[in-house]
């Protein structure tokens, strides 16, 4: 009896084991789907790719404008970003106040509205007296540089703040607890601890907002225009390209998009990988 119940134990596991191996390899089966579904528009591509008109392309003086102002806007985009989303993800994560649920289902506003809408608020908003008043006797946003940074932080900062937040909800409040007991006041705490343990979220959430700022086109062409040597980013010249029918230099600046965002966060996953926890 004790013989036969060892074999159906084994027999159990052995199956419990080839369900897993399945259930695994299903799963790697849709990752890599998921993989071609994205590499075959990359590659596809390739059907309107001239070489000999790619560097053209890339060394004219109004593509390296577009992607100077790409990355110089996307940079300073994400720094204000996170100016706000640090202490927002703290707050949300560590604090409860009245009106957290509220602030907690606004920032998901960027993944619910177009940025096209969002563009257009902006775009409302300055036509107002109010933002009237502030383009007057401040800043020009509308048809502006400072348009494109804007339109960029408003469809990031939230995401970003969403990423810190969850980088932050996985570390356990007892270190801080710990820090608190030890003397340390709430900033000293937050910064000694808090910040450390969450950096590698941080950096992550960091080049995601970046590389989404990089790519952003409906709000920034919505209040900004696509001015060339101007407010032209590296997608509104992508749109102005194929608006023109120029399949051949759409296809090229495209693949200078992708060539930026994916070396950047490629990049960067190598570098986090490499990264210590306890690294300072």
């Amino acid at each position: 009896m004790d013989r036969a119940e060892a074999r159906w134990r084994r027999i159990c596991r052995s199956g419990g084991v080839d369900h897993e191996m399945r259930f695994k390899r299903l799963c790697i089966m849709f990752a890599f789907c998921s993989f071609f579904l994205y590499a075959g528009l990359i590659v596809s591509l390739a059907y309107f790719f001239r070489g000999s008109l790619f560097a053209e392309t890339l060394f004219n003086e109004r593509t390296f404008y577009s992607m100077r102002l790409s990355v110089s806007a996307a940079t300073i985009a994400t720094l204000i970003s996170l100016c706000i989303a640090i202490p927002s993800a703290y707050a949300l994560s560590r604090c409860h106040f009245p009106g957290k649920g509220i602030i907690d289902t606004m920032l998901e506003l960027p993944m619910i509205v177009s940025p096209a809408a969002l563009g257009a608020m902006l775009l409302i908003f300055f036509s107002n007296p109010a933002g009237s008043w502030l383009q007057q006797h401040g800043v020009q946003f509308v048809f502006a540089f400072p348009g494109i940074i804007l339109a960029q932080f408003i469809t990031t900062a939230g995401i970003a703040t969403r990423l810190i937040k969850a980088a932050m909800d996985e570390i356990p409040g007892k270190y801080e607890d710990v820090a608190s007991s030890l003397g340390a006041s709430p900033l000293k705490s937050f910064l000694t601890v808090t910040l450390p343990l969450s950096k590698r979220g941080i950096i992550a959430g960091a080049i995601l907002t970046w590389a989404k700022a990089l790519g952003e086109f409906g709000a920034t062409i919505t209040i900004a225009g696509s001015m060339a040597m101007k407010t032209e980013t590296i997608p509104i010249a992508i749109f102005m390209s194929l608006s023109n029918a120029d399949i051949e230099r759409t296809v090229i600046l495209i693949f200078i998009l992708i060539g930026i965002g994916i070396g950047v966060l490629y990049g960067t996953r190598l570098l986090l990988g490499r990264m210590p926890y306890d690294w300072k």
